[in-house]
């Protein structure tokens, strides 16, 4: 299930933007400030951000900007939506980074086929092949080896993993793991996750230390 941020600081669209993509089977977070945008991205990286042009602590062309920058970040779908309706604003950017935008007023439907369209687009550029130190993840073949044995993991395993080898040396709460991996909002269920990380370092054998629990917080793997 695709995680989408929305930066937007006008209440209203903010909240029709979020019920609109969650009846869409989309999980979102929503940010009224940049700070608070670039807090949660040290958490974990969205599928997708929709992005206000117009913001009360930093514009959002320059955000696009920050984020082409960002190694983890340079490739990350971005779509602008601005209430600025001159060309040269709308070449401005996409000419920083955005890969597409949207005029306000929109209509929810075309909201939500902008993103569709732009998440499929994006799914064929998706990392396939991952390796951190022993441990490769072919996401085209779904095989995982250590040491180029293969591991048999069931399917929450392995979406695991993957979510951990995406984000390296970055420590993920529970709560972000529950909703990336199962596509829940967390609700005490940390046991769940508990679980299925020690079958996941039982089955990695001696490589599943790379693993870390971070206490009160979460999992790294480094």
């Amino acid at each position: 299930m695709p995680l989408i941020y929305i930066v937007e600081d006008d209440e209203n669209i903010r909240e029709i933007e979020t019920i609109a993509l969650k009846n869409s089977n989309y999980m979102v977070s929503a940010f009224e400030k940049a700070k608070d945008f670039y807090k949660k991205l040290d958490d974990i990286i969205p599928d997708l951000v929709l992005l206000d042009v117009m913001l009360p602590d930093e514009s959002g062309y320059d955000i696009v900007k920050k984020l082409r920058k960002n190694s983890a970040t340079k490739r990350l779908p971005i779509i602008m939506v601005t209430a600025k309706t001159a060309e040269m604003d709308m070449i401005k950017g996409l000419d920083d980074g955005a890969d597409d935008y949207i005029r306000k007023p929109f209509s929810i439907m075309e909201l939500i086929t902008r993103v569709k369209a732009l998440l499929r687009r994006t799914e064929s550029e998706e990392i396939k092949f991952l390796q951190l130190g022993n441990i490769t993840l072919d996401h085209e073949r779904h095989i995982v080896q250590v040491d180029g044995n293969v591991v048999e993991l069931t399917f929450k395993e392995y979406e695991l993993l993957r979510l951990l080898m995406t984000n390296p040396s970055v420590v993920l709460s529970r709560e972000v793991i529950m909703r990336h991996v199962w596509g829940t909002e967390f609700e005490g269920e940390s046991r769940t996750v508990d679980m299925h990380i020690k079958t996941l370092r039982q089955k990695l054998g001696d490589t599943g230390s790379r693993i870390r629990t971070v206490r009160n917080v979460g999992y790294v793997i480094e």
